[in-house]
């Protein structure tokens, strides 16, 4: 049994359920009706419950408006998430990347609605009868995520922990966390076990939280890959810890990452200039890392095609590098444009020196820079051709006007569309930033010169073999580009 794409037989989630499978965490909710409460599917509760007393739900907030409250036993709310709304391109799967972003909390539903170009009364329908509830409903369900995140692995003050969490008041705080947990947010701090509360920082901006993913995870190709493709005053780092700095809706942040060690997922450290970037910091955060990919069912997808199983890296946990900003990932690919990966670092070093400012907050550290200043810099002697010059102006041109949208829940296919237009950018380009840039699953890049030597001594591989990889190629991409023993 396999946690494949939704929707999926709920006889088969009754089995996961039995059977404590930890793969399908994240994929459905089980309500209890006997008890009232809503678990992960490897809930370790010792008595499984009869099907009969069951019901199940695509999103906690869908359990929560049907009146189930959470687990307090296997925290389903710190499940890592389902891939799901990475595959679909529709109004739904954009909706849900938007709301998990913070996106409500920011612009309210009628800026979500108007984000995705539909009125407020068709998102809301749509949304309760594909997921099973409204706009507000998830964005309030995924408030309390974080809250009881932070309540769990900071010692911020409780106050603190609403405002990060996107709460508008207190009292709104408290009235939300015991109608989905049960208890009060003091409460909940009182009932933090030692081994959730054993980084705690102590400073209001700097905070630490446990990121959750399924397994398997390879850390050391992903921190190797992001801290070997990013300027050097943005992004360092080595095969077991990555730092760089970050913009957000309301300021600088810094992320500072490393591996989980006895468990999937990361701890990650974030200074924020602001608390209420919180929330779009961490949702950048998994995105960059993929930590929502679920590594079981691609694995399944790219042994179909069997000619390429002995020539990508055996362990399955090759997750595609994201990007913390969809701007400096279509950058950084013109960039990369016909040279090799440390000459494309030195190159992109130099445009963010030229261009980006110094971080606030970390001495040392530059800011990605934003389209505008790269318009307003001068890129005349950092080493680039004056095409390329007219090209990367050319991209953050239509990123400040808006031909290109790169953010949560825009249309990707759109974004592709608009970027590959550009003069002086091909296919392999336009395909880096659809996979990096825009966290497109299906982008085969056979074009790429190592994937080209990797595939090259394969006679029988076929368009028709490699659509069996479908719709995960970018894996299958990154699973080859891995085969090197450092990143490429």
């Amino acid at each position: 049994m396999t946690a494949a794409a939704l929707p999926i037989d709920e006889d088969q989630w009754y089995d996961a359920l039995v059977s404590r499978d930890r793969r399908f965490d994240g994929w459905f909710i089980a309500a209890i009706t006997s008890t009232g409460i809503y678990c992960r599917a490897s809930c370790p509760a010792p008595v499984r419950p009869k099907r009969i007393n069951v019901r199940f739900f695509r999103t906690a907030a869908a359990a929560q408006v049907a009146g189930f409250r959470s687990c307090k036993r296997c925290r389903p709310d710190a499940a890592p998430g389902t891939p799901e709304w990475d595959l679909r391109h529709d109004l739904v799967g954009r909706a849900m990347q938007a709301i998990d972003a913070g996106m409500v909390d920011r612009v309210g539903v009628a800026g979500l609605a108007d984000h995705l170009h539909v009125s407020e009364r068709h998102l809301h329908r749509v949304l309760v009868a594909e997921v099973g509830a409204s706009p507000i409903a998830l964005a309030r369900a995924h408030r309390a995520t974080l809250a009881r995140t932070l309540l769990e692995s900071t010692t911020m003050p409780i106050t603190d922990v609403a405002w990060a969490a996107g709460f508008a008041s207190v009292r709104q705080f408290n009235d939300t966390m015991r109608a989905i947990h049960d208890r009060s947010p003091t409460e909940i701090r009182k009932a933090t076990p030692s081994a959730l509360g054993q980084r705690r920082s102590n400073q209001a901006l700097t905070i630490t939280l446990r990121l959750a993913a399924r397994e398997p995870i390879d850390h050391n190709w992903m921190f190797g890959f992001q801290s070997s493709h990013g300027a050097p005053s943005i992004v360092r780092g080595d095969h077991r810890r990555l730092e760089r700095t970050g913009r957000c809706t309301h300021g600088a942040v810094h992320l500072d990452i490393e591996p989980l060690e006895n468990e999937p997922g990361v701890w990650a450290t974030f200074r924020v200039e602001h608390l209420a970037d919180l929330a779009e910091v961490v949702a950048r955060t998994r995105r960059m890392l993929d930590l929502d990919a679920d590594m079981t069912v691609i694995g399944e997808a790219l042994d179909r095609v069997a000619p390429l199983r002995e020539r990508r890296r055996p362990a399955s946990g090759v997750r595609v590098p994201g990007s913390f900003d969809p701007f400096e990932a279509a950058i950084g690919a013109v960039v990369g444009q016909q040279v090799s990966v440390a000459g494309a670092r030195t190159l992109m070093g130099r445009l963010v020196d030229a261009a980006a400012p110094q971080s606030p907050i970390a001495n040392g550290w530059r800011l990605p820079p934003t389209p505008s200043e790269v318009l307003a810099a001068d890129l005349d002697d950092i080493g680039l051709t004056t095409r390329r010059r007219e090209t990367i102006h050319a991209v953050a041109d239509a990123f400040a006007s808006g031909t290109i949208d790169g953010s949560p829940g825009a249309d990707r296919r759109r974004a592709i569309e608009a970027f590959g237009e550009i003069r002086g950018i091909g296919p392999w380009t336009t395909q880096v930033f659809a996979m990096r840039g825009l966290g497109d699953p299906d982008v085969w890049l056979g074009s790429d010169l190592i994937i080209a030597r990797e595939t090259g001594a394969v006679p029988d591989l076929t368009d028709d073999l490699l659509g069996r990889a479908a719709p995960w190629r970018s894996y299958l991409t990154c699973a080859l580009w891995a085969t090197r023993t450092t990143p490429v």
